[in-house]
């Protein structure tokens, strides 16, 4: 419950009576500017009267009210111009790929350090669909180099500073892979915050800006994909829209189409599969620019299980065939994020658009590919032990439940909402076979992680 001032807020019931809004009216709207930026409220007329009476909503409340009484009366209208206190930051805090590189530098620093104060219009925030986008059409024709340089900072940043970055985005990237982004992605973004904005914030050249931009740029990808393993699905947009944009300004060619390809996995997940294909083939431009057959075929991959997830097998074929072509060519050097793109992980991606497609043959043929993986990933593992159980579930339920504990042991050491889900998809391709005894204890042991993980 908000504070209680000791007077009625007539600035508020003012603004509204010159609206001519009715109370109900005013909060439909003030939902739907919420729902817009992934932010789900249950506001409704007495909301309304109890903010005339003197009560103060919650952030982003104020901020939300502020933004839709300035579209209905024709002038900006703030928290203040309310009578309320601001929420010091937009509800819709890093989602916009910023035009200019210092107010992209603002909205990165600023995401790091409402998330580090669990600001609550970052809880909890669902998936925004037209923003995704929105920044890809930005990256594509945004014109022009950018030169992130500076010379205001007191401290002067150089190469040991990146190194260090690089290092521990190295360090936090191997652990997402062992543990899951349950176990690093708090950490990952108090050390964005307390770390990293002081060299953001500091004096450097441009030679070692645009490293420092890169560097910085994969690691909040990084955060936004640990997001993205624990479902929190709106937090982990703005996380990508701001590494999109910093690579952006680190002129890394690569990187952005890495982030767009992210992006696309995400938006199949989530449900919006023609997205998918549209940030799909976003980053196959940027791939392209970069010369990388691995970059290339991955940005392929991701179209192709976008495609699968619309049930076309014929578009999914032609990029299958089209990600084949570009991993065949050989890359002489590969940047370190890009390692885990290798033939089990092309397999993996093949499974997954299969899978989605009906073909259970090929799913387990080559779901049982990509179980020839490097050590390390222990999330993908799961994964793939996951599809592969889930294929072979008609044909042989007692494999499966073999193949699916296997996977179950592996999820143990995780925390990661997305191989909860692999599990529960398999549970569920169980079903017709829940009065087989070693069916039945496998399903109860799925039930009892995911209730013990909440």
């Amino acid at each position: 419950m908000g504070r209680q001032p000791k007077q009625p807020n007539r600035q508020l019931a003012e603004l509204i009576e010159e609206t001519r809004l009715s109370r109900k009216g005013l909060a439909r709207r003030v939902v739907e500017r919420g729902r817009a930026v992934g932010i789900e409220l249950g506001y409704d007329h007495t909301a309304i009267a109890r903010w005339v009476s003197g009560e103060q909503p919650n952030p982003p409340g104020p901020q939300l009210i502020a933004e839709v009484l300035t579209e209905v009366v024709g002038r900006r209208v703030t928290p203040a111009d309310c009578g309320m206190v601001d929420s010091q930051e937009p509800a819709d805090l890093g989602l916009e790929f910023s035009l200019s590189l210092a107010e992209a530098t603002a909205a990165a620093t600023a995401l790091w350090r409402s998330d580090v104060e669990r600001r609550r219009f970052l809880v909890g925030a669902s998936y925004a669909v037209a923003v995704y986008p929105a920044a890809s059409m930005r990256w594509l024709t945004m014109p022009g180099p950018e030169h992130p340089t500076s010379g205001k900072g007191y401290r002067r940043i150089g190469q040991s500073d990146v190194d260090a970055v690089r290092t521990m985005t190295a360090a936090f990237r191997d652990l997402d892979n062992r543990v899951g982004g349950g176990k690093v992605r708090s950490t990952i973004v108090h050390y964005l915050h307390t770390s990293v904005t002081p060299l953001l914030h500091g004096s450097y050249p441009e030679s070692i800006g645009r490293q420092l931009f890169a560097t910085v740029s994969e690691l909040t990808k990084l955060a936004g994909w640990a997001a993205y393993d624990l479902e929190e699905h709106g937090l982990a947009q703005r996380y990508l829209i701001q590494a999109l944009r910093l690579s952006r300004a680190a002129g890394d060619a690569a990187l952005g189409a890495e982030i767009l390809a992210a992006m696309s996995h995400q938006a199949t997940y989530v449900g919006r599969p023609g997205d998918a294909v549209d940030l799909a083939r976003a980053a196959q431009i940027a791939a392209r620019t970069a010369g990388l057959g691995a970059l290339e075929s991955e940005c392929h991959i991701v179209e192709a299980h976008g495609h699968a997830a619309r049930s076309d097998s014929s578009l999914c074929a032609s990029s299958l065939n089209a990600a084949e072509r570009a991993f065949d060519r050989t890359d002489s050097v590969r940047p370190p994020w890009l390692e885990y793109f290798d033939d089990a992980y092309l397999s993996a991606k093949a499974a997954h658009c299969f899978r989605d497609l009906g073909d259970r043959a090929r799913t387990a043929h080559f779901a049982e590919r990509s179980l020839d993986m490097s050590e390390g990933y222990t999330r993908g593992r799961s994964f793939n032990l996951c599809l592969l159980a889930s294929a072979r579930a008609d044909e042989d339920p007692h494999e499966a439940v073999r193949i699916g504990s296997e996977a179950l042991t592996v999820a143990a050491g995780l925390e990661s909402r997305r191989t909860l889900a692999y599990l529960r998809d398999l549970r569920h391709h169980l079903t017709p076979y829940a009065e087989l005894s070693d069916v039945a204890d496998f399903r109860q042991q799925v039930l009892a992680l995911s209730t013990q993980a909440g």
